[in-house]
């Protein structure tokens, strides 16, 4: 245990360059007094460990050292070759550098660690876009995540669903998250943050003043927070439906989380047929429409009233199409 703290408060030196003994306690997770000691014994073993004075001080490594990945376990070998998603760096632009860092990493181990590492790539392999689509269009990617990485403005003609759909926005891009096979991009408009898919944008111009980035800006728990109140941003109505038992069954494989959630906390008793009665949120009309339609028979929306008869409206649609009695369904229907 005590080597390999020591194998990464050397690597936390490496990466971070200098740090104070408070800083290191917190990222190793260990007391200020643990840190002297350990600071100590990398000093005994000959590793150039300097301690500077003062309110600027702290521990740094002689200018122009490094150390080779020796001290890596042979899980923690096998885990670097599923850190890189092979799609999302061709998105980049970056296949070429991530098999040439994979390369040097290899390089670098002891023969029987990167043996392990080639299996894992040989034998495990990521694929993040979800089924049944099509990856997204996103010529401006490699030109945003440039200016991610260089703290540069973007000026972007963006085709957004409000009206109206075509706008010009400037922004400080902070960050790009690929979420389910797709790229968005996190930057500052004005004072706030806002969110923009990738493939959405319609042109796009690097500026050249640099910005300065929001202190102490985390975009791992920004996009935590983002998704956190994606839901209540997205659904704006409610809609009550009646379930057969299969229905309900069913409402896992075919809605999402949310509305399932909903479903099973609002869920009456059945009623004399078996059927339950639940209250679940919908985005929209047209979004709810072709979500409930995926229950067949097994659904009947009762509210909202526009809902309920856009649903009445598509099914006589339907048995137009495909009974040959088309003309008398619709006049039942017609009545209710």
């Amino acid at each position: 245990m005590r080597a390999s703290r020591l194998v990464s408060l050397l690597m936390l030196l490496q990466a971070r360059g200098r740090m104070t003994a408070q800083e290191l306690a917190e990222a190793l997770e260990v007391s200020v007094r643990t840190v002297y000691r350990d600071v100590d014994s990398l000093s005994s073993a000959g590793v150039p460990v300097y301690g500077e004075p003062g309110h600027d001080g702290g521990y740094r490594l002689l200018d122009g050292y490094r150390t080779r990945l020796t001290g890596l376990t042979a899980p923690e070998a096998e885990s670097l070759f599923l850190t890189g998603v092979p799609g999302a760096a061709a998105d980049l632009g970056l296949t070429a550098a991530v098999t040439a860092a994979q390369l040097k990493l290899r390089a670098a181990l002891p023969a029987e660690l990167a043996d392990r590492a080639g299996r894992v790539a040989e034998r495990f392999h990521l694929d993040t876009p979800p089924w049944y689509r099509e990856g997204e269009a996103t010529p401006h990617l490699p030109l945003i995540a440039n200016a991610v990485w260089e703290r540069l403005p973007v000026r972007m003609r963006y085709l957004r669903w409000e009206e109206p759909r075509k706008v010009t926005r400037t922004v400080d891009p902070h960050g790009l998250v690929l979420k389910a096979g797709q790229w968005y991009l996190v930057a500052r408009a004005g004072s706030a943050f806002r969110t923009y898919r990738v493939s959405r944008i319609l042109a796009a111009e690097v500026l050249t003043t640099p910005f300065d980035r929001a202190e102490g800006f985390d975009l791992a728990a920004h996009w935590a927070s983002y998704l956190r109140g994606f839901d209540q941003r997205r659904y704006r109505d409610e809609a009550a439906v009646r379930l057969s038992p299969r229905g309900l069954e069913r409402l896992p494989e075919l809605l999402e989380a949310a509305v399932v959630a909903a479903a099973r906390t609002t869920a009456e008793a059945p009623d004399s047929e078996g059927w339950t009665t639940v209250r679940v949120p919908i985005e929209s009309t047209e979004a709810a429409l072709a979500a409930f339609l995926q229950l067949g028979a097994d659904a009947e929306v009762l509210t909202p009233a526009g809902l309920r008869a856009r649903m009445i409206e598509t099914i006589v649609s339907l048995g137009c199409v495909y009974a040959t009695n088309g003309g008398r369904l619709f006049d039942r229907f017609q009545k209710e």
